[in-house]
């Protein structure tokens, strides 16, 4: 069987779903597929909660930063559902910009203050702050599992047809259309695509490698192991929170700065940033690498008094990260790419679903940092 679909979505997590809504909502023909069932575990976008830091200075963003929050709202307008958490987030360690970052999200519009360690640890005793800290209070945490099916159901709602458990085998690209081959429970089926949107995670060079005649800055995919601690001050109230190192010996035995949240029902998670072992996303252990593991315990005994550093579940996800950590945001031909998020995106979700869909529609091009070429 052959289709002519106007626009394809190869992957249904975060990034795929936000762009099948934003496609959507501007009255586009989508279908999006995903290899994988509703909800799975397998990627990047799955677990109830992830940090919605707005901790950043370079102007795109923030610029960014600013249209999330609305995007996310009207999600949640839409959908009848809180997505975000406002728990603040609070940023802290030796970090010489904290203040010209606390400046730049004034001058947006975005609430930001310098606290005193001793301040600070006052309002979260179940933390203890280093140095100086930023307090972020629009920052929180969002739902990743309420908000993906939220995005995929508006969509569907307006005509997209979401496909699960439908993988693309063979990827084909012509001056001005895309031929896909799809697998199902339901048989093999080609598709011919006006164009086509690859958010499809760890996956996008194993996808673009074999159609050929891309070239994109080199995307890393490695297996995050952060842990979910048992609360051990149950009084304590917990924001969104990083923890930045710097040179002194105290900081021996870091792997990255750590970044942490309250995941209700499940504990306090913190984890290391980006530094899990490289893998293929096929061929994952989902097994913590022992070492972080036991320095991220010995981090939580420093750091965190009010965890049990010794009762914790370890919990996986995937990071597909860029030589810069800016993200891929481009339009080759007839295919759209949204990649290498690195494992700060997800706060941006509906933006980036956005972008895709100006990209997709021609409206305009996504800012150039996040160029394909640069």
């Amino acid at each position: 069987m052959n289709t002519v679909p106007d626009t394809v979505v190869i992957g249904g997590g975060a990034m795929g779903s936000a762009a099948a809504w934003a496609l959507s909502r501007r009255g586009r023909q989508v279908t999006l597929v995903e290899q994988f069932g509703p909800g799975h575990k397998i990627g990047a976008s799955h677990g109830s909660t992830r940090n919605l830091n707005p901790g950043y200075q370079r102007p795109e963003y923030v610029a960014m930063l600013a249209e999330s929050f609305t995007l996310w709202e009207e999600l949640e307008q839409e959908g009848g559902e809180q997505l975000l958490t406002r728990t603040g987030i609070v940023t802290h360690g030796p970090d010489p910009q904290l203040p010209e970052i606390a400046a730049v999200l004034t001058q947006a519009g975005l609430r930001a203050e310098l606290l005193h360690p001793d301040e600070a640890g006052e309002r979260w005793r179940g933390i203890r702050f280093d140095q100086q800290v930023l307090h972020m209070p629009d920052g929180g945490q969002l739902n990743p599992e309420a908000a993906l099916p939220a995005f995929r159901r508006l969509a569907a709602a307006r005509g997209a047809d979401i496909r699960h458990n439908t993988k693309v085998v063979d990827f084909q690209v012509t001056d001005d259309s895309v031929r896909l081959v799809l697998e199902s429970a339901a048989g093999t089926e080609t598709v011919t695509a006006a164009q086509v949107v690859v958010t499809a995670g760890g996956w996008t060079e194993k996808l673009l490698g074999a159609a050929g005649g891309f070239r994109l800055p080199k995307l890393t995919v490695t297996q995050e192991q952060p842990l979910h601690f048992r609360m051990a001050d149950e009084g304590a109230v917990w924001p969104g929170f990083n923890h930045y190192p710097g040179s002194g010996p105290e900081y021996q035995g870091w792997y990255s700065p750590v970044y942490g949240m309250h995941t209700p029902g499940e504990g306090i998670k913190a984890g290391w940033h980006g530094v899990g072992p490289v893998v293929d996303p096929d061929r994952r252990s989902f097994l913590p690498e022992p070492q972080q593991l036991a320095a991220l315990q010995d981090y939580a005994r420093t750091w965190l008094p009010g965890v049990d550093a010794d009762s914790f579940v370890a919990i996986s996800c995937t990071y597909t990260t860029t030589p810069d950590e800016d993200f891929i945001l481009d339009r080759i031909g007839p295919v759209v790419i949204g990649a290498g998020f690195s494992g700060h995106g997800f706060k941006f979700t509906p933006v980036i679903g956005r972008i895709l869909a100006d990209l997709a529609t021609g409206t305009r091009p996504a800012p150039e940092i996040f160029r394909a070429s640069r």
